[in-house]
């Protein structure tokens, strides 16, 4: 390591004393990052693991301004959750639907408490430690309901917070401000204006009728978790255009940019003159690459898509259990135990709890089959004379994972089609855009709900932390397959070698009854 790398490291070591800079700096430093790139890296993926910081690095390899001293830009939203954050998200898709997007749709439900910031990169951490304590010095005082009148005028419709609960947020916001100065020595603007959730903005006038109707079907004073998130975002981008690929693509020249599905691309709508008619030209945000890619390839995204969440602090005695592992971590690195909350009364303590108590099982179809779309032939329509596979058709799979008995089993459990597994991944951005936390997942042996699931945990970013629960006693091959016998399915094992993150240690639950007969488990892995 470099002297100047050196200095610096111990400077960072200083001055965050206890809080363990090497539960994530040191394992970056030991892969041979220099402590600029890795800072960067942790910043610009919330600081949450040391793999994650990793991956990124990886991917900017050829990042021409990974060197760059370009801290990222940072603002504090107070973010409603449960019934009332179910309710917003209905209005933002009928109102989406039934008026077209207007500027609201660009980002979540919030309410704004101060302005965007900038952090040098070695001062992030102090953030998090300021958010804290400012938490903890108005939670006492935090209202259990934020009083929310509809307020509508020709150009913008929304919530206004009025009263004394306005005067707590914003005590809080200030206190913030004033945390982060003396912490991180950055300047930090609080919301001066009226404190408000915004609806619609920038809409057209004949659809503020409507809008205003959708509007009055929202019951602020359900039940609500306030939390106080933390979110950043790369300050060059502010002001383009935000693109998610579709499709991959794979450049045909040098100045092309390869695609991934669900790359996110900066687009500047004024400097596109050197691009022909259908394509643009834009920076990847997964690579920090910039080059020409097909516009057709892409669809339009929204701002706040590419937004970091870094900490929560959620105002209640029940915190919301991702909010509270958080909260743990954070404890753990600075070396001191969570303070205990101040409990307001016995009725509104029981009554969150309740509401925490309270599971919900999902239940949800496969996406698209390729014998749907191409018939039950389809298994000839792309195999070789010698039984191997390849594509006919953009809407087949890429590839087919191996099996020991050979491709003659995918004719009786087939894949997802390319659309299938599309509709997959567009199921998990919902359910990530929704809020809705999944703790354990349970699916059917056939090949293409198992890929179901692995799509729709990769949207979850939870992939890699919840295996799939794969459980026979859902696979209804008597009605949906032809045949008498139960189709050859994919062992664990099998599942296992083609990349799906499958449970080894799970006992099945239910039996399944096929002609009287039951079908236990094979000591081998097998059905």
């Amino acid at each position: 390591m470099a002297a100047g790398e050196t200095q610096l490291y111990a400077k960072v070591s200083n001055k965050l004393k206890v809080r363990g800079p090497s539960l994530l700096l040191e394992p970056l430093l030991g892969m041979g990052f220099p402590v600029h790139t890795a800072l960067k890296a942790l910043a610009a993926t919330g600081r949450k693991t040391a793999e994650e910081a990793s991956d990124w690095l990886r991917c900017h390899r050829n990042d021409p301004s990974l060197d760059d001293p370009i801290p990222q830009e940072y603002a504090l939203f107070l973010c409603p959750t449960g019934s009332l954050l179910e309710q917003l998200q209905e209005f933002w898709r009928e109102s989406k639907r039934q008026c077209t997007k207007n500027r609201a749709h660009e980002i979540f439900p919030h309410i704004t408490l101060c302005d965007f910031f900038t952090c040098e990169d070695h001062k992030v951490e102090c953030l998090y430690e300021a958010l804290k304590r400012a938490g903890d010095r108005v939670r006492g005082s935090f209202p259990l309901v934020v009083p929310l009148a509809l307020h509508s005028s020709i150009s913008y419709l929304g919530f206004f917070v009025s009263d004394s609960p306005a005067d707590v947020i914003r005590e809080f916001a200030t206190t913030f401000a004033m945390e982060v100065a003396v912490l991180a020595d950055c300047t930090v603007k609080p919301c001066a204006k009226q404190l408000h959730l915004t609806l619609a903005h920038k809409f057209y006038p004949h659809h503020q009728r409507t809008l205003e109707q959708l509007a009055r079907a929202i019951q602020p004073g359900h039940s609500c978790q306030w939390t106080a998130v933390l979110y950043s975002r790369d300050m060059r981008f502010v002001h383009y255009q935000t693109l998610r690929a579709l499709f991959q693509y794979k450049p045909q020249n040098e100045d092309e940019l390869t695609l991934s599905p669900g790359d996110y691309i900066f687009v500047d709508p004024t400097q596109q003159e050197e691009t022909s008619k259908g394509w643009v030209i834009g920076t990847s945000q997964r690579t920090g690459c910039r080059g020409f890619l097909p516009e057709n390839y892409t669809e339009q995204a929204n701002e706040s898509d590419t937004w970091v969440k870094h900490r929560t602090y959620t105002f209640s005695l029940a915190m919301d259990l991702a909010s509270r592992k958080d909260g743990e971590a954070s404890s753990r690195r600075n070396g001191e135990p969570h303070p205990p909350q101040t409990p307001r009364d016995v009725s509104s303590i029981q009554a969150l709890q309740a509401t925490i108590a309270r599971k919900s099982v999902l239940v949800v179809r496969h996406g698209e089959r390729v014998d749907q779309i191409f018939g039950k032939s389809w298994l000839q329509q792309c195999s070789t004379p010698d039984g191997k596979y390849y594509r006919p058709d953009l809407n087949f799979p890429c590839s087919l994972p191996r099996r020991s008995s050979g491709i003659k089993d995918f004719e009786n459990d087939p894949p997802l089609s390319s659309c299938g597994i599309f509709q997959s991944r567009i199921a998990g951005e919902a359910l990530l855009d929704s809020g809705i936390r999944i703790t354990s997942v349970f699916t059917s042996p056939a090949l293409r709900c198992v890929q179901t699931a692995k799509h729709i945990l990769e949207e979850l970013k939870l992939e890699k932390t919840i295996k799939i629960r794969v459980e026979p006693g859902i696979f209804e091959w008597t009605k949906w397959e032809s045949g008498k016998t139960t189709p050859t399915l994919m062992t664990l094992d099998e599942l296992q070698e083609a990349g799906f993150n499958v449970s080894m240690d799970y006992r099945f639950l239910l039996w399944v009854c096929a002609s009287a007969k039951k079908i236990k488990r094979k000591g081998n892995g097998s059905w």
